[in-house]
């Protein structure tokens, strides 16, 4: 059993990052769509917050469950407060820069860099499967950028902001893991909204515009997927380790492939298609080495 998990359920976790998947998926959809239609960044990112703070609130207000909202470590939720509002700027900044179906697969080295965060900050070993899944997913990445090429829609400049988002969903997923030890995963999405929040509306009167009912209507799916995505998110890292399930949001390519052909009539180019099992690829052999290394540690503490 993995001593960093809360309540470590496998299966549940494995399910609830599938949904995740969809999910984030059908978010970057919204995001793209919103932006297209006039929406700021900032705005995109208030409501969300905004939207999710009011439904958790109203939630377990109206299910008197406002007790598991009490904070043990109010520190670790302002680290993460701080942390997860930067990623989500570079995670929603590489969907409004990149068109769909790249931003989803950039997104999808988050699991190697999880493999150098725990080299870095945990002094974890990397052993030659590891350090292959890492040259095999920069190798992906390259190829999918193609630097020096000039793909439609694709600018260096965007694939840099992906990469950052990617980097910044594995370090949050770290935090998220080790919050999920003492916090209820409602109380964890709760105060990352409302430590954000104040922030976020003091920047909002300089980025606010006008739109019509149909943006709003793009803004408000956006907040609500978003909001539906945290607690997805949240909730599968309470049961699973964050560098086994991660494996799962690459099914979220089949989802952003689809989106890109029937909302945005954009066909994915041969550089994704060569690029994204070498991403997918190292990924999973990350997620494989992780279940044998869980398992043999398993077996010597039994």
């Amino acid at each position: 059993m993995d001593g960093s998990i809360a309540h470590p359920r496998p299966f549940l976790a494995l399910g609830l990052r599938l949904l995740t998947a969809f999910a984030l998926a059908t978010m970057g959809m919204f995001v793209k769509l919103a932006g297209q239609n006039g929406a700021q960044l900032v705005e995109l990112i208030f409501w969300r917050q905004a939207v999710t703070f009011a439904l958790i609130g109203a939630g377990l207000l109206i299910l008197r469950r406002t007790a598991i909202l009490r904070p043990n470590r109010m520190k670790s939720h302002g680290i993460r407060a701080a942390m997860g509002i930067t990623g989500m700027f570079f995670t929603y900044g590489a969907v409004l820069l990149l068109p769909l179906a790249e931003a989803t697969t950039l997104s999808f080295s988050a699991p190697f860099f999880a493999v150098l965060i725990a080299v870095l900050l945990f002094r974890e070993r990397v052993g030659k499967y590891r350090s292959l899944a890492v040259v095999l997913g920069f190798a992906g990445v390259l190829i999918v950028m193609q630097p020096g090429s000039d793909i439609e829609g694709v600018s260096a400049w965007g694939v840099t902001v992906a990469l950052i988002a990617a980097f910044m969903v594995a370090l949050i997923s770290f935090q998220i893991q080790d919050l999920n030890k003492t916090e209820n995963p409602w109380s964890i999405v709760f105060w990352f909204t409302a430590l954000t929040l104040p922030i976020l509306a003091v920047a909002l009167p300089f980025f606010w515009a006008s739109h019509d009912s149909w943006t709003w209507t793009l803004i408000f799916a956006t907040a609500v997927t978003g909001g539906v995505v945290q607690i997805l998110l949240t909730s599968s890292l309470r049961f699973g380790s964050a560098a086994v399930i991660l494996l799962m949001d690459y099914t979220a390519l089949l989802w952003a492939t689809w989106y890109g052909y029937t909302v945005f009539d954009r066909a994915a180019p041969a550089t994704l298609a060569l690029g994204a099992p070498l991403i997918v690829g190292a990924g999973a052999l990350i997620a494989w080495r992780e279940r044998v290394i869980a398992r043999a540690a398993g077996s010597t503490s039994s």
